[in-house]
């Protein structure tokens, strides 16, 4: 396989995105099941929302010229009743939220700011505002407006508004079916004994639950063994698959047979190595239909290099609109240096507007343990030495969501 140069990260994150096709499979899913998919179909309003003019208060509807006045109540309107207009001069209707306005009211005077309120008479302030606490039918929403463009993934929100329109049925894009392997012999099952000489696996099950909580449903396909006429046979196995994410085995070592089996499966690499502390080895590419990520086998890296490469690349390829990684500007709380040179991904915690690095940005690329301890990371550009106290850092959640704008994400 033909060694590319590293890449910077910026320019690998452009270059993987861009060799990325969204799938065209589409299907039909009823709203209860519909949370986290991504729509294949905009959505228009079908009906007004408000669909009649209504009550924002329980108080009165009265007319506005009436403002000032000593006023008699000739009706109670309550919500989902409809009556026949019929105020006349000194007149007005008792009216609770959500209850249809009656066409001859075009003001609603809540309960509390009225003068004097008896049984059957009350008092209107002078200084009213005409058309206040008034929901007319189609100011949210009319008839035709685009509620949800193609893209879009479906949140709690979108629900509702659906279900508002009475809509019960959605065209979405079909789920992606994502393999996640791990590499090496040494490696046992965590329901396996394991010698001192071996370690239990955590990369893929730490994968397929990272790629669960970003909403894709991921299958976990064992472990490639280290030679290359099985790695080969394996991988080839696995091309029926819209994407298969592996860790370990890319690198130059005589052991790393992935690389090689990718090869032997006609591979079209897009980049083999990223400029970035830690995780150089990472490789994209694609076998046939198949989009290929391979990231490093280290633990923390592998999950440190699925969020920032992985999670847009398969939002991409599920048809979501939103493929940029967002951030938040905090205050950094704590000097701490950085490897020259090279992009740095520094993991630390947000809280209350200030960034924290986790043990000073000392720990290695194998622990779990700094995983654990954090909530977020920041990216430094191949420029920096270090963060100074109180700099101004941007800042990316390990499980945020992302959005439709790209953004410049380095420090």
């Amino acid at each position: 396989m033909k060694k590319l140069t590293y890449l910077a990260l910026n320019d690998a994150s452009k270059k993987s995105l861009e060799t990325a096709e969204t799938t065209g499979l589409k299907e039909c899913v009823s709203i209860s099941d519909v949370l986290g998919r991504v729509l294949s179909s905009e959505v228009r309003c079908i009906k007004n929302l408000p669909s009649f003019d209504n009550s924002a208060m329980d108080g009165f509807a009265i007319k506005h010229e009436d403002a000032g006045k000593q006023l008699k109540v000739i009706a109670t309107i309550l919500a989902g009743q409809s009556i026949k207009e019929s105020l006349e001069q000194g007149t007005c209707y008792r009216i609770m939220t959500g209850a249809k306005v009656p066409s001859d009211a075009d003001t609603i005077i809540p309960i509390e700011n009225m003068i004097e309120v008896n049984e059957n008479i009350v008092t209107l302030p002078k200084e009213i505002k005409k058309g206040s606490n008034k929901r007319f039918k189609g100011e949210e929403q009319a008839v035709g407006s685009l509620l949800f463009k193609i893209g879009e993934t479906i949140k709690a929100t979108h629900i509702a508004m659906l279900a508002a329109q009475g809509i019960t049925t959605l065209e979405v894009y079909k789920k992606i079916s994502i393999a996640v392997i791990s590499t090496g012999n040494e490696l046992k099952e965590p329901w396996q004994s394991a010698s001192e000489d071996e370690i239990f696996n955590s990369n893929s099950y730490a994968l397929v639950s990272q790629l669960k909580q970003h909403g894709f449903d991921a299958t976990y396909a064992g472990v490639v063994p280290d030679n290359l006429e099985q790695s080969t046979q394996y991988l080839k196995q696995l091309k029926n698959f819209d994407v298969i994410i592996t860790t370990g085995g890319i690198s130059m070592g005589d052991a790393d047979f992935v690389a090689k089996a990718y090869e032997e499966n006609d591979l079209e690499v897009s980049f083999h190595g990223i400029n970035v502390k830690p995780g150089r080895p990472t490789m994209m590419g694609k076998m046939g239909k198949t989009y290929v990520m391979a990231l490093p086998g280290n633990p923390l890296t592998a999950m440190v290099k699925a969020q920032l490469l992985a999670i847009p690349i398969l939002n991409k390829i599920q048809g979501a609109s939103a493929v940029y990684h967002d951030f938040i500007t905090a205050k950094n709380k704590e000097q701490f240096k950085t490897k020259m040179g090279r992009s740095n991904v520094v993991l630390g915690n947000l809280s209350q507007g200030e960034y924290q690095v986790t043990r000073n940005n000392k720990y290695g690329s194998g622990m779990l343990t700094p995983l654990v301890e954090s909530n977020c990371m920041i990216v430094t550009n191949e420029g920096r030495a270090g963060i100074e106290v109180g700099e101004s850092v941007k800042v990316i959640l390990l499980n945020s969501a992302l959005v439709e704008i790209q953004a410049d994400i380095f420090n």
